[in-house]
């Protein structure tokens, strides 16, 4: 995914949860929208190297982005807009060879369970002709919580995380594939696990669903000089104890990184 123009800072701090003071090469000090509901923990302190985008729209309140932050390791995205994407255009370009083959995607598809239950899933995947129905349900997450060698999710308790999951479990069951797909959006962490310290409930119900027959797949995103692409697959450990578990069992794949 192409990034718009960025340009480079350094931020002084976050506050109100979505504002962020950033000095730019220049001097001059900005304030940034932080488009991120998460806690951000380990994604920024004073003084860490960022990137912004700019935007020239009048409607605007602020016309600066926070897109990225430098911790010591390579760029972390903090922009939660931009994982979606990435994941639709690597497969559509077939970079996930488990959901490659499905001629039609759609973004922010609504599903309707035969129980009631109902919600919109990040991406929808088919090859029906009109009207669309989905094959593949596929919700994604942005994940930038590090902890020693372990990537998690969520860095904070999330009820709207749970629903998804119940969502893919309806569709299992209704016989389409549900995928939940966690974007790793750092490069340190060589696996994935749930934050169990920070979200038991979520964490059990990845277990429950990954017994269902939802795929869990995590995937490294990858930050280019100008923009964001899949990457390779990480080993997903769904085990509270913490033991590993081979990916591939959870829908992991390996791929080149450098394709």
């Amino acid at each position: 995914m192409q990034l718009p123009t960025l340009t480079a800072g350094r931020i002084v701090r976050r506050y109100k949860r979505f504002l962020a003071d950033v000095t730019l090469a220049d001097g001059t000090t900005v304030v940034a929208h932080v488009p991120n509901t998460g806690s951000m923990a380990g994604c920024w302190e004073p003084g860490a190297p960022v990137q912004l985008s700019h935007s020239d729209d009048p409607r605007r309140k602020l016309a600066w982005t926070l897109e990225r932050v430098d911790m010591g390791g390579g760029w972390i995205g903090i922009n939660t807009a931009r994982p979606n994407a990435v994941i639709a255009e690597g497969i559509a370009s077939g970079a996930i060879p488990p959901l490659a083959g499905y001629p039609r995607l759609r973004r922010e598809v609504a599903y309707r369970a035969a129980d009631g239950s109902a919600g919109r899933l990040d991406i929808g995947l088919g090859d029906d002709a009109q009207p669309f129905r989905p094959r593949v349900l596929v919700e994604v997450k942005n994940v930038t919580l590090l902890d020693g060698d372990c990537l998690r999710f969520p860095d904070a308790r999330t009820e709207r995380g749970r629903r998804h999951l119940d969502l893919l479990m309806a569709a299992v069951a209704e016989g389409l594939r549900g995928v939940m797909v966690f974007a790793l959006n750092r490069p340190e962490g060589d696996r994935f696990a749930p934050a169990w310290a920070i979200d038991q409930a979520y964490g059990e119900r990845l277990q429950q669903a990954a017994a269902a027959g939802v795929e869990v797949m995590a995937l490294r995103l990858l930050h280019e000089a100008d923009g964001i692409r899949v990457g390779a697959s990480v080993p997903v450990d769904l085990q509270q104890d913490g033991s590993r578990q081979d990916g591939s069992r959870q829908g992991g794949f390996q791929q080149d990184g450098s394709g």
